[in-house]
């Protein structure tokens, strides 16, 4: 089972500000890169994970867990070429 997905007020904020940008993210979308992600990037407090969404953008979701949860903090999309080398 896994464990339940929260989101901070500032992560609930972005998805009207990356729909403003013409940018669009899912709910869904970010449950499944913080639950399934392609890697996690754990060198920085809190961790990043991160989660291919299109041929040429990754979702990239800032998270802490805790026995309660996955805590989002934020997320943003990122061009493949900048983080998959």
């Amino acid at each position: 089972m896994s464990k339940p997905v929260r989101f901070t007020a500032h992560a609930r904020q972005k998805f009207d500000d990356l729909a403003d940008m013409g940018f669009l993210v899912s709910e869904d979308q970010v449950v499944d890169a913080v639950s399934n992600p392609d890697s996690v990037d754990t060198s920085e407090t809190p961790a990043t994970a991160q989660k291919s969404i299109s041929d040429h953008h990754v979702l990239r979701v800032v998270f802490v867990e805790d026995f309660d949860g996955i805590l989002v903090i934020t997320f943003y999309p990122g061009r493949k070429k900048r983080y998959d080398g």
